[in-house]
This record gives structure tokens, sequence and C-alpha cells, in this order.
């Protein structure tokens, strides 16, 4: 339901029984209604932490809010679904409610919990915000239909299109009219506290299209507190979508019941079964950032979800990689200047691009051709033999990558301080064992922390013995590296662009490990990327780092170096990591990083106040602006990339 306002200060006036409800109901009733009587009568339902968490996983889940989403929760109330929100971690939440007591309360509130959240008095017809402005917009709790005329209602849902940007998400939360209409109790009445009791009244409309309530708050010593009348309009499935229509928007679907928990387990009124509906603005056609699009039509490989993957949790896709598929579709839905089509199976991979020709490709297969990591180079190898120009690293810079000694003996060419290191070659049994311990063992062969588990720190000769066995048998004739551990602090570098055109650093990324349970060893290994029950999975965070200026850029210059060295194109992230005395030194080198939604190089565009549809746009627009600056080198070219035989993969 919504929100109610203060008694008057004068005795209340009671009416005794009445015939007709509708003929005492004010048409402005929600003026006054909003107080906190109101948060007495409906408080075990708009008070209960379990029903506002419940409320805002669905909000997350069908939407796909991102930290840096504007949200609005219009008619917010004590703002219990914006504090939620802003607890979870987002950052741009704004409250609008008609109630000043409650937009004091929620203000408050956010205060005390030290919540960044706004809130504002308005009407829901027509609230002062910019237009184009929120990603998504909610109307919970029954906080829509409260007006004489359903024309006020499409005013609401008018107001709501206006302020939401291109493709954006309205999100309502009511009653189930059908249902209420053959349901609702005619009489009841409740204990809300130690002290006073409400009596309800309730009759359907002249019309039948509302349903007025009449509640008569008493006072076990002062008698009554209030006689006051509300109505809410009892929209069936049909008429909220009819509504949504007129007000302009499209693919309206209805995502079942929500759950309502009562703590006096008694009269639930409207709130005992709602509607949880979502709708979209249609989307508005939106110009390229950097000018004209060179490949309006892409092409997405992905990985092959039908085959199995060594790398993921029990070798196969699992339901968190689809997840990253669905949000990669959705953040493409908002590129309209763009068309997008997917090739996952592998079995015709090849086939399909000789014989198709793509005019361009978004290579995100980063699982290897077959799911094989050893094959990823030969995915945008095969592009470059059929001049199809694509996104991100080129054959030779990912095979030099992908071995972890070279990549740390250029570094160190460049003065770019590396750990000390052993290279463990599996035929060479004399090996000499490190005398530097704690030690980190990994495979020199390898991505996604493949190998790297909390096994492979070591802190004697034993232990390290022991493990290096354990890999030969899991990764027979993969050379290993026997690293000194950095214990320092882990930082990270996300780079979107190429030399001499756009190149941008994004916020730099700390990993924080302070809530790791103590025992384990502070890396980031297979268990947090891929083991969801891991401690490595819920209890390590990341945050921006809080870098001096001479730090900073001295990081920043390690990757500019390396990102050129490598050969890397587009977008990459380099790792790093302090030792115990501070020195910062290099831990990675990552061309074509995780693109997926919950990565580092999101949570570093997220510190930018960037969402992922903008990452995933400045990475397919790096790609089309190096494409473009190398074209006239090469020609006029075709439009299908085959004059760009030389433009991928240039290498070191």
């Amino acid at each position: 339901m919504a929100k109610k306002s203060e008694p008057p200060s004068s005795p209340p006036r009671t009416l005794g029984p009445v015939p007709d409800l509708e003929r005492h109901l004010p048409s402005d009733w929600w003026r006054t209604l909003f107080t906190s009587v109101y948060l007495k009568t409906d408080g075990d339902v708009v008070e209960n932490e379990r029903n506002t968490g419940r409320e805002v996983d669905l909000i997350v889940s069908t939407v796909g809010l991102e930290p840096n989403d504007r949200i609005l929760d219009l008619c917010c109330g004590q703002g219990r679904h914006c504090l939620e929100l802003a607890k979870r971690g987002f950052k741009h939440v704004t409250g609008v409610d008609r109630s000043r007591y409650l937009v004091r309360l929620a203000r408050k509130r956010a205060a005390e919990l030290g919540l960044r959240a706004a809130f504002h008095e308005g009407d829901a017809r027509r609230f002062r915000l910019p237009e184009s402005t929120f990603q998504c917009v909610t109307l919970m709790g029954n906080s829509f239909g409260y007006f004489d005329r359903m024309e006020d209602d499409l005013k609401v849902l008018e107001s709501v299109k206006r302020v939401l940007r291109s493709g954006g998400v309205v999100v309502l939360d009511i009653a189930n009219g059908e249902w209420i209409r053959k349901n609702f109790d005619r009489r009841s009445w409740e204990w809300i506290d130690q002290d006073q009791f409400v009596c309800r009244e309730r009759s359907l409309s002249g019309d039948g299209q509302r349903l007025v309530s009449r509640e008569v708050v008493v006072h076990a010593e002062r008698g009554v507190i209030v006689d006051q009348f509300y109505a809410e309009r009892l929209y069936s499935p049909e008429m909220i979508i009819e509504l949504l229509e007129r007000a302009g928007f499209e693919t309206i679907r209805f995502h079942g019941n929500v759950e309502t928990e009562s703590g006096r387990n008694q009269d639930l009124g409207m709130m005992a079964s709602r509607m949880f509906v979502t709708a979209r603005v249609q989307k508005r056609p939106s110009a390229p950032r950097h000018g004209k699009v060179l490949f309006p039509t892409i092409t997405v490989l992905l990985g092959d979800p039908t085959l199995p993957d060594d790398v993921k949790r029990g070798g196969q896709f699992n339901s968190e990689d689809f997840e990253t598929i669905h949000r990669l579709k959705r953040a493409l839905e908002e590129m309209e200047e763009y068309k997008f089509k997917y090739v996952d199976q592998h079995g015709s991979l090849l086939t399909l691009l000789k014989t198709e020709l793509p005019e361009f490709v978004f290579n995100l297969c980063d699982e290897g051709f077959n799911n094989d990591a050893f094959l990823e180079l030969n995915v945008p190898a095969y592009l470059e033999m059929l001049g199809i120009p694509y996104t991100g690293a080129g054959p030779a810079c990912l095979g030099l990558c992908y071995n972890k000694s070279l990549v740390r003996a250029i570094a160190a060419s460049l003065d770019i301080p590396v750990p000390l290191e052993t290279y463990f070659d599996p035929d060479d049994q004399s090996a000499t064992i490190p005398s530097t311990f704690p030690a980190l063992i990994k495979p020199n062969y390898g991505d996604s922390s493949i190998g790297i588990t909390a096994e492979a720190y070591v802190c004697d000769p034993q232990e390290l013995i022991a493990y290096v066995r354990k890999l030969q048998e899991t990764l027979p004739g993969r050379p290993l590296l026997i690293q000194e551990f950095l214990e320092g602090k882990e930082y990270s570098i996300g780079i979107v662009g190429n030399p001499g055109l756009t190149f941008t650093f994004l916020p730099t990324l700390e990993v924080d490990y302070s809530q790791l349970q103590d025992g384990l060893p502070k890396i980031l290994g297979y268990e947090s990327k891929w083991l969801p029950d891991s401690p490595y999975w819920t209890q390590i965070a990341y945050q921006e780092a809080q870098l001096d200026e001479d730090t900073q850029r001295k990081l920043q210059d390690y990757s500019s170096q390396l990102f050129t060295r490598l050969g890397c194109q587009d977008y990459a992230r380099f790792d790093f990591r302090a030792d115990a005395q501070g020195e910062i030194k290099l831990l990675e080198a990552n061309p074509n990083p995780g693109w997926c939604w919950d990565g580092k190089m999101n949570i570093m565009a997220a510190f930018a106040g960037l969402r992922y549809a903008d990452l995933i746009r400045m990475i397919v627009e790096a790609a089309q602006e190096r494409i473009a600056a190398q074209r006239p080198a090469n020609g006029n070219g075709n439009g299908n990339g085959n004059d760009q035989s030389n433009e991928h993969g240039s290498g070191v």
C-alpha cells in the first residue's frame, strides 16, 4: 500500500455506522492519510525487512540493475526500498512521495544509516525531475491507482515515461484486482500494538472498479484516534496492459505474484495478492559517440555452451555463465545503432564464418575454439585469414601473453618490477627449489586462474613439493612458475582504447581481502572466479584504490608500456601487487580480459560512473576507431574487412 499523514490536532470526528462508504470518501484522501498512524496500521507489512528484501530481489533480478543505474522509487513512502537498494551498493537512488511526514522520516533514516539516497516531496502525476534521467522507475507496495479518474493514473505513467532513459524500465507492484474483487474481507479488526486496535470496513465502489476502505483506529484509553477513508482502483492484467500501452510502454511482462509476510498474520487487505509487472520505454535512436558507425552489423562470437569446458565449475557452462550471456545481450540491446548476431556453435563456426563473412566480429570467445583455452588465439587467427575485422587482441599477442614467463621477461626488460621466480620444466627433475617462502605456484600457461587455488600458497619445501606433484597430475606436461608471494596491496589497471587514438584508463581497482576468513591465503585464485560456495567468492570485495599521484602515474606508465609492447588492442587489464617492503610488482597481463558484468573491468567502469552497456560500447567503438584509422594505409576497403590483412595481431 502507500503512505499516510499526521492525525489532526483536534479530537477526531467519528461517523458511526455508514451505509455507503463511497459517499464519505474524499477525492484527495491521499493528501492526509499517510502519517505515523499508517506505519502503525500497516507496519507489519510495510516495515517488514524480509518483505522489503524479497521485493528488492525481484526488482534487481527482473530489471538487471547495475550499481550505477539511476533508480527512482516513486511513491517511496518512508524509503524502505530506496534504503535497501543503497545498502546493496546502488549509488544513484532517488525517492519521491507526496507525504511530507514520510519523506522526512526517509531522510532521517538514511542519515542514521549513513546511506546515500535522495528524497523529495512531489505529486506522482507531475514531479519535478529531469527528462531521460533514470534507468528504472519503481512503484512498489500498491502505490498505484489512488485517484478518482483512471486518466490521473495515466498521467502518472506518462510522467514516469518522461524521466526514463531510452529502453528504461518501469516496475509496478500492484494489487491483483480480479482476486481482490472476489476475496476482500468486508469487516475485520486487529490489535496493532499493546494499546491500539484498528477496525476495517470495505466495499466496492458503485462502478465496481475501486475498493473503498474505512479504518477506525482506537486507543484503549483515549478512544478513537482516526476515522479515515481511502480507495484503490482494481486493475486486472488486461486493464494494466492497456493503460501501459496508452502511455507508450512496450515489452510488458508479468513476473508472478509478490509474496507478502505479515508479522501479525491477520488482515493483509490490498496487499494480499499483488502482481509484479515490468514494461519498457521504446528505445529512441541515439548517435554513436565517436561519429559515424563503421560497421553497424556485428557478429558476437562466444564460447560453445554445448561443449565441455575444463576451466568452468564442473567442466561445463553453469547458471552463472548463462546469466553472464543474458546480461551481455541486454547491454548490447541498448546500442540502438548496431544490429547483433550471436554465434556460439563451434561445430559449424569455421564454415559459417567463411560462407557468411561477417562485417565485423565482437570477439568474446575467451574460452578458445571448442572451449580449449590453448586455442583462444586460433579464433582471431582465422578471422585474419578471412580478412574479417574484430575486437581485441590478435593471435600474436594472445599467444605471447599466455606464456607468463615471457611476459615477465618483457616486463623486466622495460624495468617494470616483477616477482622473484623459478621456472619449473616438467622434464627437468633437478630444478632448484627456491629458498624464499612463502611462495605461490602457478601454471606457466593458462588463464582464468586455472591451477591457482588456496593450496598454491606454500610455506615450506614439503608443501611446495606436494602441490607441484598435484599439478603434474592435474595439468600433466605443463611448466610451472614458483614465485615469491607478494603479500601487500593488490591493484588492477584497466585500459580501453588504443595508443595514438582514444586511450582511456579506468579508475584503479584495489582488492579488499579484509573480510576473508583467517587462515586462508589472500589470493584471487580459481575459487574466487568459479566456486560460488567458496569464501573466496563471497568474502573478497573490490574498491577504488586511493593512491598518491606518483604511484598512480607509475602504474599507468607500466601498463601503457606493456599494452604497446605486447601488442594489445582495444582493451586490456594489468594486475599488480606490492611485496612486504611496499614495492609494487607485475602479477599478470590480460589482453581480452574478462568482459562479464561482474568482472574487474566492469567494476572499474562503475567507479567512473559507467554502466555495463557503456563499457561494452567503449570496447566496440575503440575497435572500430582503430580499424578506421588503419584503413587509409590499406586501401579503401569493402566493408567486410578484407582489406585489413595486416591490421590485427601485429605482435610484439
